[in-house]
Formats: C-alpha cells, sequence, structure tokens
C-alpha cells in the first residue's frame, strides 16, 4: 500500500518534474550560424537538428532575398542539389521492396531505348557510384518532362569510361539515368513519380521538382557572389534532365520527416511510412571508397567515421543554394541545413551541432605526410593520361619527377604511398592509384572522381 502511495505521489508529480527540466540551449549553435553567414556572405539559412529521434531544434536565419529581406523561415523551399540523389536513390530501393525492380538485374529489362552497354548496367550500380558512368554536362533539352528520356536515350556506350562495379567514381550521369529508370517503371515522370512514391507516403507535402510549384511556397532564392557581395540569379537555373541527381526543393520541416523516419527504419507518425528495408538499403556499404577502406558510398549517400562516431551524409552544391544532411544513427541524430548561396554548406554549422550532442573523440591532428623516394619503375607505374569522359588527368615525367597536368596547369607530385602520389604545400591533396592487371595503375582517384588510363598510355 505504501508503495502504490508512492508510485501515484511520482505520477502526480511528472508533470511537474517534466515542466521544471532545463530547455536545451541553443545559443552557442545560433551564434555560430550567425557569425558563419556573415564570415561567407550568405543571406540565409535554414538549420534543423535532430536528437534521439525527434526535432529538437528549427529556425530560419538571415533573409530569403537580398532584395526583399523577407525572413528565413522553417518552412521556406530552397533547392538541394546533389541531396537529391539520396531521394532518387530511396525511390529506386522502393520500387524495389514493391516487386517492380530488381536492383542487380540489368536496367534494360525495365527501361528501354537505350544503348546495348547502358542496358546492361544495374539500378544498383547507378545509386551506388559504381557503374563506371562518366561524369557529364547535361545539354538543355526543354522545360518538358520529356528532356530526361531524351538525353539518356541519346547517350552511346561511351558514355561509360570503366567497366560497371569496377570503382567508385562520383557520377551525376548515373543518378540521371536511374531517375529515367523510375519513369520507366512508374510510368510517370520523374517528378511525378517521386511525389508518389516517396513526398506523399512521408508528408512532404511541400517537396517538390516543378520550379512553378515551388513558387508558389514561401521559396529563398538563390544568389551568387559579385563583386564580394550576395546578388540574386536571374534567371533561375533549370535543367529537367538534371532533376534525378539534384533539384529538389524542400525546407527543413519536409526533410526531418524523411530523416526521422530514415533514423526510425521508416516509421513516422506512429506508423510505417516506407519499407524498413528501404532505409537499411541506402547506407549500405555497397563500394568502398578508393585509399579508404572504412569509408563507403551508399545508394546516394556517404557511411563513413568521424571521431568515433558512424555517420551518414550527403551535401549538395547548385547553382544559388547549398544543402547538407548528416545523420548519426546510433545516437539518433541528424543535423541539416539549408542556404540560398551557391555552394555553401556552413561546415561549421554542421560541427557545432554534431558537438553539441555526440560524443566525439578529441579531434587528432593528421600525420604529417612524408615523400618518398620515387623508384624508376613509379615513372612506367603511374605515368599516362587518365579519362574520364570530358574530364583527363595526366601524370607526367619531367627532370627526374612526376606532374599532374590537369586543365592546362601542372603540379609537382610527391610519392607519399604505394599506390598514392600527393601535392600542394602541405601534400595536402592525395591521388590514389588503383593497380591494374598489368602490375600498373590502371585507374586514378582524386578523391571525388575516378579516371582510367587510356589504352595509348598502357
Amino acid at each position: 500500500m505504501k508503495l502504490q502511495k508512492i508510485l501515484l505521489l511520482i505520477l502526480l508529480l511528472l508533470p511537474g518534474l517534466a515542466a521544471a527540466q532545463p530547455a536545451a540551449d541553443f545559443s552557442e549553435l545560433e551564434n555560430v550560424v550567425l557569425a558563419e553567414l556573415k564570415q561567407t556572405n550568405t543571406p540565409g539559412a535554414a538549420v534543423a537538428v535532430i536528437n534521439g529521434g525527434r526535432v529538437v531544434f528549427a529556425k530560419g536565419f538571415g533573409v530569403s532575398s537580398v532584395e526583399t529581406g523577407a525572413p528565413v523561415a522553417t518552412d521556406m523551399l530552397f533547392r538541394l542539389g546533389s541531396t537529391t540523389k539520396m531521394f532518387t536513390g530511396a525511390a529506386l530501393a522502393t520500387m524495389a521492396e514493391q516487386g517492380r525492380l530488381k536492383l542487380n538485374a540489368p536496367i534494360g529489362d525495365v527501361a528501354k531505348g537505350l544503348s546495348p552497354k547502358l542496358s546492361r548496367l544495374t539500378a544498383h550500380q547507378l545509386i551506388s557510384n559504381s557503374a563506371g558512368m562518366a561524369d557529364l554536362n547535361a545539354p538543355f533539352i526543354s522545360h518538358d518532362d520529356f528532356a530526361l528520356a531524351t538525353m539518356v536515350r541519346g547517350w552511346k556506350d561511351e558514355v561509360l569510361f570503366a567497366d560497371a562495379g569496377k570503382i567508385y567514381s562520383y557520377a551525376s550521369s548515373g543518378f540521371w539515368l536511374a531517375g529515367y529508370v523510375l519513369e520507366e517503371i512508374s510510368g510517370k515522370p520523374y517528378a511525378a513519380a517521386m511525389e508518389e512514391v516517396i513526398f506523399k507516403p512521408l508528408g512532404m507535402n511541400r517537396t517538390t521538382l516543378r520550379p512553378h510549384t515551388a513558387m508558389t511556397y514561401p521559396l529563398a532564392v538563390g544568389h551568387a557572389l559579385q563583386a564580394g557581395k550576395p546578388e540574386v540569379i536571374r534567371p533561375a537555373f533549370n535543367n529537367v534532365a538534371m532533376w534525378p541527381a539534384g533539384s529538389i526543393f524542400s525546407s527543413v520541416n519536409d526533410l526531418s520527416r524523411f530523416v526521422t523516419a530514415f533514423l526510425a527504419n521508416g516509421k513516422l507518425d506512429g506508423k510505417t511510412a516506407l519499407p524498413p528495408a528501404v532505409f537499411a538499403a541506402l547506407p549500405g556499404k555497397h563500394i568502398a571508397m578508393p585509399g579508404d577502406p572504412a569509408s563507403f558510398y551508399g545508394y546516394g549517400l556517404l557511411n563513413f567515421e568521424q571521431r568515433g562516431i558512424r555517420l551518414w551524409m550527403h551535401g549538395g552544391f547548385s547553382r544559388g543554394y547549398g544543402s547538407m544532411i548528416q545523420m548519426a544513427p546510433e545516437h539518433g541524430f541528424a543535423v541539416i541545413v539549408l542556404t540560398n548561396k551557391s555552394g555553401e554548406t556552413l561546415n561549421r554549422t554542421t560541427a557545432k551541432a554534431k558537438e553539441l550532442f555526440l560524443p566525439l573523440k578529441p579531434a587528432v591532428a593528421e600525420p604529417t605526410k612524408k615523400a618518398l623516394p620515387l623508384a624508376a619503375a613509379d615513372f612506367t607505374v603511374f605515368g599516362g593520361k587518365y579519362v574520364n569522359g570530358p574530364q583527363t588527368w595526366e601524370i607526367l615525367a619531367k627532370d627526374g619527377r612526376l606532374f599532374l597536368k590537369e586543365q592546362g596547369q601542372e603540379f609537382a607530385l610527391s610519392k607519399t604511398g604505394d599506390w598514392q602520389l600527393s601535392f600542394g604545400d602541405a601534400l595536402e591533396n592525395d591521388l590514389v592509384f588503383i593497380r591494374g592487371a598489368d602490375g600498373n595503375a590502371e585507374y586514378i582517384f582524386n578523391g571525388l572522381y575516378s579516371a582510367r588510363k587510356s589504352a595509348e598510355s598502357k
């Protein structure tokens, strides 16, 4: 009886105890956001933090336009850039769970009109950046939905620079092709399919690919620096053929719904919004990053460790905008940052959010790199021209040294590992090489793109 009275007293006091708990202090984070906006000449940003699987902070900063001075709000739309890739990956993973697509089957089984080699690629390879697709420029075809299909059906086998599944290389073109696969399976334009498969089930009610829809909601306009000052970009950039890799309009409110479901294995608002297997597939260790066996690319996001914490992330740069989503799944944590300046993702802001909520290990300085002596064979092992579509890197020998020739510039190289050359004042820029069957380097990786040694260089 005494125990029951104690329990009853505790229950009666719980509301008061909860109310007495001090609210989280986000002043440090807010100060960092404001300082970084000023330091980077960024007009505005929206920031959200999820902790313990729920949104604990969401706020707009600065202005949505330097011309109107309208303040940024958390329901305001920004263009995401390449963070879109995560959502295209989620859409194809959802189609697979619905039995409408086999991720490891040739895409030619469901998508017609493609060249022979492209038909043999798999959706898994496309959305894990392991298809060997060159990173191409997308031509402007039309503002209409048919632009995507017209572009990819016009590609020849030459858009592949590497054997499928061989190596990681960042390629928006692979996601353009993945978007076309989604169109073919769904029988709808990419934008409409994304609404049906991802946005509506998650209650992302304002999120859209269509600029004419985005402009009917509160919208942050894109800016670029001119003479050191942010100016509104006119006309706003748009290319329908590029939508599957970098063109979603969304807000931190809507993105928080996606991230919350991600961290809860598909559950949102007390029910399953998307199959749990979708969110298990996205961060999968599908292909290792060259030179870093502990970092992987999943389906539209990176999976890596930082200061003892496993993180999933993707950022996006687009004309007028920048975005970043970082998640720490073991801690139910995420930070979302959207800005209205070309390529700005507020790195110090995301770092501060992680410091406030995650048990990060102390930062350790990178070990100083030491130049190793070049062997006579190294000039043959590394030398040659490496090609990825329109991009080329040439490793050439001159005066007993190796040099990187890129876009008309030459950089002196030092050997810093068995299969690594580096350049820069502190050798901070690395080139990782992957050995071929002949014992010489077959591929080069610069931290983002890979390229294959041309036949005439072998």
